[in-house]
């Protein structure tokens, strides 16, 4: 027995040191960044800014875009991106590729989302499922395909920010089809790209206080879609339905909502910097305690406990 908690231990010490070791010689690197405006993306280019990597941050306003240049270095890009435009997302890799020339792009963080309504199913229509899918998967992949030769040069590393609603769907609309596509699609990348010398990471936030995920805005939504609704669905779900289900919502966010984004931005960090990245990054006291558990049970005790 005692063998056995020193082999475990020296095991546990062993991961320790190799998952710190960092890779060197990464100053004024280049790396790009989506979904500056606010949030995880907005936190990231600044603290990589200062770390003295030479960032472009994507953003999809102007003013956001202005706000991020007024506080940061001059070596520090902005780009105007939306990521849902093809011809706009060839143009910004154009810009890079003429920028990196041989030296290629070390990072390429895909942060850019959007939550689009939250609902029953049979509350939406085909729209509110297209939008997010477009940003948060479609978008995504615009944006690697055309900048994949660049990391590829470099042998550097894709970070794809997903969510723990890539593991578990606790709710209808377009984000969590969006995030399940965004898991798929990187656990082919990275094995694609390991032969390349790239490194594919993914990270799965639980619920974090952003402009994405505020409680707020999302109850709007969903009352404005309860508002628009035909008579025949509001009486099979019963007219206290959207009052019990924000109480729901709002006693859940109390308990899960995550104020400190920093953690999201740490890794991020670390999946750029370390010599050897992890391959997936759960987030958050929630997602780690809660739903990260919760998506390996039992679909029986997932339906019950949701």
């Amino acid at each position: 027995y005692i063998l056995l908690f020193l082999g475990i231990v020296s095991l546990w010490w062993h991961w320790r040191a190799r998952d710190r070791t960092k890779v060197t010689n990464l100053a004024g690197k280049y790396i790009f960044i989506t979904g500056c405006d606010t949030g995880f993306g907005n936190m990231a280019a600044k603290v990589f800014d200062i770390k003295g990597f030479r960032v472009f941050a994507s953003c999809l306003t102007e003013t956001g875009a202005k706000e991020l240049k007024a506080v940061t270095s001059k070596q520090l890009q902005t780009v105007l991106l939306d990521v849902r435009d093809s011809d706009s997302v060839k143009k910004v890799a154009a810009r890079v590729k003429a920028e990196v020339q041989s030296e290629g792009l070390w990072g390429l963080v895909n942060n850019a989302g959007i939550m689009g309504p939250s609902a029953p199913t049979d509350w939406l229509d085909i729209e509110h499922f297209r939008e997010p899918i477009e940003v948060n998967l479609i978008g995504l992949i615009n944006v690697t395909i055309n900048m994949l030769p660049l990391i590829k040069k470099a042998k550097g590393r894709i970070v794809n920010v997903s969510s723990v609603g890539g593991r578990l769907a606790f709710s209808g609309g377009g984000y969590f089809p969006s995030k399940f596509g965004v898991e798929g699609f990187n656990d082919s990348l990275r094995r694609d790209m390991k032969a390349f010398g790239v490194k594919v990471c993914c990270i799965q936030p639980g619920l974090f206080k952003t402009a994405l995920s505020n409680p707020g805005k999302i109850m709007k939504e969903k009352e404005v879609i309860w508002n628009n609704l035909p008579p025949d669905i509001k009486k099979q779900y019963g007219e206290e339905y959207f009052q019990k289900d924000a109480a729901k919502k709002q006693k859940l966010s109390k308990i899960c909502l995550n104020k400190d984004i920093s953690p999201v931005v740490q890794c991020m960090e670390h999946a750029l910097t370390s010599l050897h990245p992890r391959a997936h990054y759960v987030v958050g006291q929630d997602a780690k305690l809660f739903w990260n558990l919760l998506s390996r049970m039992p679909a029986v005790i997932q339906d019950f406990l949701l």
